[in-house]
C-alpha cells in the first residue's frame, strides 16, 4: 500500500461520506436482536417515495435506494446512467454439457424443511373462476418458471397495467412472500378478460382452454426474439422463440405421412404446448394397446383388470394411422393422390410436458363427460414415443426401446388438475407437489395436505410433468 493509504478509501471519502456510510450500515449490516431488525426494516426506505416495502433495490454505483414496484430504481438508473442490470437484453439460457452433468449428479442443491409452506397460498374464487385458480397453482409451482419470475428477468415493453407477464411476476411475488391468507387474483382475471375475450364473463370455463390462452398471451407479452445461429439462420426451436414460455413449454411434434404406393415419406414438425389424448369411451375408436390385464407394470403404471394407463394413451397417439381412401393425399414422389398412413412422434421434448386427457366430448349430436379412469405414473419415460425410437414400434405394436437409459427423456409429475361433476355443473381442483413426495390439494382458497395415493387415484384432466435432470429437490 502506498504511504498515502488506500486509494479506494480515499476516493470514497468525499463530502457527506459519514452519512453515506451510516446509510449502508443501516441497510446492509446484520442486526442481532428482533428490535434492531425492526428498526432496520423501517430505516430501509425508498429515497423517492419513502416506502420501506415495494421490493427495495440498492444502486451498486452510489448510495441510493429505490423501490422496484413504482420504478423509482429504474428512474435513478436512467437519470444517473447507473446500469440496473435487468435493463440489459435477456438472452436465453441453455445448459452446457458440463452443467447438465453437474445437474444430473447434484440434484439436491438446497435444504428445505418438511414443514416449509413457502409458495403455498389459496386463491379466492371470484365467481366460477376455479378453472383459472387451478392453472395458476400449476404455473406457480413450475420450477423453472418460478425461478424466472422470482429473479426479475422480465423486461416489459408494454404498459405494465396491461402486461400479463408483469401481473404473473407480481403473482409469483405474492405466492412466495410468506403470506398465508388467500390471494384475490382480480387483476389477473381482468387481464385475461382483456386479452382473451372468449374467456370473459362469469360462466364456468374449460381449464385446458384457459391454460392455452394464458400461455399464448404470456408468449406474446414476453416478446421473445427469434433465435438465430451464427449464420443468421433460425435455430432448431419449434416456435423459433426464446421467450421463457417457449423455452419451458414448447416441444416439437413430428408428423410422417407415408405413401402406400411408393412408400415415400413426407415429414413436418410442428410446435406444441400440450398433447391432447383420446380416452376409451369416446366416440373416437380406441384400441387397447396394453400388454394385458395381468397386473404387469409398464412406465411405473400398474395394469389391473383392464384399466387404461397414460402410456396406453400415448401409444395410441403415436401409432401409425391409415388415412383411408376418402382422405387421399397428393404424394410428392408419385405426383398423384394416393392412400397413405400418418404417424405422430416427439421430435423435441419440452422441459414441461402437459398432457390433456380429453374428457369433454362436444359434437353436433353429443355433449358429455368421459369419466374413464386413467392411471398415470409419478415418473414417466418418453423415450419410446420419440421420433428416434420409431423403429422400435412396428405396426402399432409396442417394443421396449433399447435406449432405456436416456435420462434426458425422463419426467417427474408435479401437478394434476381434476374436474369433479358433470359437463353442465362441475368444479376444478388441483394437486401440486411442494417438495419431493410432498403433495397438497388446492381447492380455491383451501389448501390441504394430500397423499401420493390421493394424487394417483384422482381422475386426472391435465397432467404436468417436468424433466428430471432440470429439477432440484
Amino acid at each position: 500500500m502506498s504511504p498515502a493509504g488506500c486509494s479506494h478509501v480515499n476516493g470514497y471519502k468525499v463530502d457527506n461520506w459519514k452519512q453515506n456510510l451510516r446509510v449502508i450500515y443501516q441497510c446492509f449490516v446484520w442486526s442481532g436482536t428482533a428490535e434492531t431488525r425492526r428498526r432496520k426494516a423501517k430505516s430501509c426506505i425508498c429515497h423517492i417515495c419513502g416506502a420501506h416495502l415495494n421490493r427495495l433495490h440498492s444502486c451498486l454505483y452510489c448510495v441510493f435506494f429505490g423501490c422496484f414496484t413504482k420504478k423509482h430504481i429504474h428512474e435513478h438508473a436512467k437519470n444517473k446512467r447507473h446500469n440496473l442490470g435487468i435493463g440489459e437484453k435477456y438472452t436465453t439460457w441453455e445448459p452446457t454439457k458440463r452443467e447438465l452433468e453437474l445437474l444430473r449428479h447434484n440434484p439436491k442443491r438446497r435444504k428445505i424443511t418438511t414443514n416449509c409452506t413457502i409458495g403455498l397460498r389459496g386463491l379466492i374464487n371470484l365467481g366460477n373462476t376455479c378453472f383459472m385458480n387451478c392453472i395458476v397453482q400449476a404455473l406457480t409451482h413450475t420450477p423453472l418458471l418460478r425461478d424466472f419470475f422470482l429473479s426479475d428477468r422480465h423486461k416489459c415493453e408494454m404498459q405494465s397495467n396491461s402486461c400479463l407477464v408483469c401481473e404473473m411476476s407480481q403473482l409469483f411475488q405474492e405466492f412466495y412472500s410468506g403470506h398465508r391468507s388467500p390471494h384475490i387474483p382480480f387483476r389477473l382475471l381482468h387481464l385475461v378478460w382483456t386479452h382473451a375475450r372468449h374467456l370473459a364473463g362469469y360462466e364456468q370455463q374449460d381449464a385446458h382452454e384457459f391454460l392455452i390462452a394464458a400461455l399464448d398471451v404470456l408468449h406474446r407479452h414476453c416478446k421473445g426474439d427469434t433465435i438465430r445461429d451464427d449464420n443468421g439462420k433460425k435455430a432448431n426451436n419449434p416456435n423459433h422463440c426464446n421467450c421463457i414460455i417457449d423455452q419451458i413449454f414448447t416441444g416439437g411434434l413430428q408428423s410422417d405421412v407415408t405413401c402406400q404406393v411408393c412408400h415415400g415419406v413426407s415429414t413436418t414438425i410442428d410446435p406444441f404446448w400440450d398433447i391432447s389424448l383420446d380416452l376409451p369411451g369416446s366416440s373416437t375408436p380406441f384400441w387397447p394397446l396394453s400388454p394385458g390385464g395381468d397386473g404387469s407394470t409398464v412406465n411405473g403404471e400398474s395394469h389391473l383388470s383392464g384399466s387404461t394407463t397414460l402410456t396406453d394413451c400415448l401409444r395410441r397417439f403415436t401409432r401409425p394411422e391409415h388415412l383411408g381412401s376418402s382422405a387421399k393425399i397428393k404424394c410428392g414422389s408419385c405426383h398423384s393422390y394416393q392412400e397413405s398412413t400418418k404417424q405422430l412422434t416427439m421430435k423435441k421434448l419440452p422441459i414441461v410436458a402437459c398432457f390433456h386427457l380429453k374428457r369433454f366430448e362436444h359434437s353436433a349430436k353429443l355433449r358429455r363427460k368421459i369419466t374413464t379412469y386413467v392411471s398415470f405414473p409419478l415418473e414417466l419415460d418418453m423415450t419410446p414415443f420419440m421420433a428416434s425410437s420409431k423403429e422400435s414400434r412396428m405396426n402399432g405394436q409396442y417394443q421396449q426401446s433399447v435406449d432405456v437409459l436416456n435420462n434426458d427423456n425422463k419426467y417427474s409429475l408435479f401437478a394434476v388438475v381434476n374436474h369433479q361433476g358433470t359437463l353442465e355443473s362441475g368444479h376444478y381442483t388441483s394437486f401440486i407437489r411442494q417438495h419431493k413426495d410432498q403433495w397438497f390439494k388446492c381447492d380455491d382458497a383451501i389448501i390441504t395436505k394430500a397423499s401420493i395415493k390421493d394424487v394417483l387415484d384422482s381422475e386426472g384432466y391435465l397432467l404436468f410433468y417436468h424433466k428430471q435432470f432440470l429439477e432440484y429437490e
